[in-house]
């Protein structure tokens, strides 16, 4: 067996609410955040980025795992907003861990799905022995153009999972990837934001590549959506992930306890291993889930997830939403200055 040992997640306290951000752009500003399902996303600090997010999330990882950090054997950290270009976040992570130094270690990035393609790796290590445990994390501190659609989501958090064969809670069944060329949503290096292709990254994007590695994992499983406790899509905002849900033939409730987009945005890298987290934190053994992320450019990874009885002995008792509930309110001047919108000022800690 192989699967989910331990993990852990993190969202930044801040919080702004999206109407705050309208009402400095005007326009359609309060239309749009209605119609995304998104009342507040989260604001990371002057001092958060990836590597912090990462560190934290990776430490109660280790927590609920309850293992030597020093039998973590790879680490992988996907996200779109490393803090460097040339000098891995990975390594970072490792040391603050306290993994052994005889171990693999590298950043992926793909657009939103890189912290799956990472667990898909660890997974593989794990089940072919090459690994004790794997540690994967998709985190981020995502960018969004100061008055464009994209800001009214854009957050920051993520999440970090211990991949390996013993005490596993939560088995990985399968794994599925479903990946093609379509360029929905980029940002050149060198870039401060991204462009995207409006309501492209609708349908030929997010919604061709969710449905078409959903589908196929389910067919090679013999399963239907019925079969599940709980699905987990990645959510851009809250309004794709019941929409691809009900396309596939899932029930509300069966992703309401994943989608948490509407009250923390869209964290990226982080979304899908967010949202899965919060279905294991209250999930009982025997139950079923679908996960499945999406990434721009474009790719989508399917997991079919099955909780052990090993989720009665190892609880995480750190669950995402007293994270969540724990939040402090900031204006959009505090908000531009911790994001590093204000340009040409040399931005000092509090």
């Amino acid at each position: 067996m192989t699967g989910i040992v331990g993990y852990g997640a993190y969202v930044p306290r801040y919080r702004i609410r999206t109407h705050d951000i309208s009402v400095v752009w005007g326009g359609d500003g309060e239309r749009l955040s209605r119609g995304l399902n998104v009342k507040e996303k989260s604001v990371p600090a002057l001092d958060e980025d990836v590597v912090t997010i990462s560190v934290e999330a990776a430490r109660t990882a280790v927590r609920h795992a309850n293992i030597d950090p020093k039998d973590i054997e790879a680490v992988y950290v996907g996200s779109e907003s490393h803090p460097y270009a040339v000098k891995p976040t990975a390594t970072i992570v490792a040391e603050a861990v306290g993994a052994t130094p005889d171990l693999t270690a590298a950043d992926y990035e793909f657009a939103c799905k890189a912290g799956t393609a990472a667990i898909q790796t660890c997974y593989a290590l794990s089940k072919s022995k090459t690994v004790k445990y794997g540690m994967a994390i998709g985190a981020d501190t995502s960018q969004g153009r100061p008055g464009d659609a994209l800001e009214y989501t854009a957050s920051a958090g993520g999440a970090a999972y211990i991949i390996g064969e013993k005490r596993v809670i939560a088995e990985i069944r399968d794994t599925y990837s479903f990946t093609t060329d379509t360029p929905d949503f980029w940002r050149r290096e060198g870039q401060d934001f991204p462009m995207h292709g409006s309501r492209f990254t609708g349908e030929p994007a997010y919604f061709k590549h969710v449905t078409s590695a959903s589908k196929k994992i389910m067919e090679r499983n013999s399963l239907k959506p019925e079969d599940f406790d709980y699905a987990v899509f990645h959510q851009p905002n809250g309004k794709f992930p019941l929409a691809v849900g009900s396309m596939l033939g899932f029930r509300k409730e069966q992703i309401e306890t994943g989608l948490l987009t509407p009250v923390i945005g869209n964290t990226y890298s982080g979304a899908t291993p967010l949202g899965l987290s919060a279905v294991l934190d209250v999930a009982e053994p025997g139950e079923l889930i679908l996960a499945t992320s999406y990434g721009s450019g474009a790719g989508s990874d399917s997991f079919v997830i099955e909780v052990t009885k090993e989720m009665d002995k190892n609880r995480n008792k750190e669950p995402i939403m007293d994270r969540i509930g724990d939040k402090e309110y900031v204006d959009y001047s505090r908000y531009a200055k911790n994001k590093g919108k204000i340009k040409g000022v040399h931005l000092q800690k509090r």
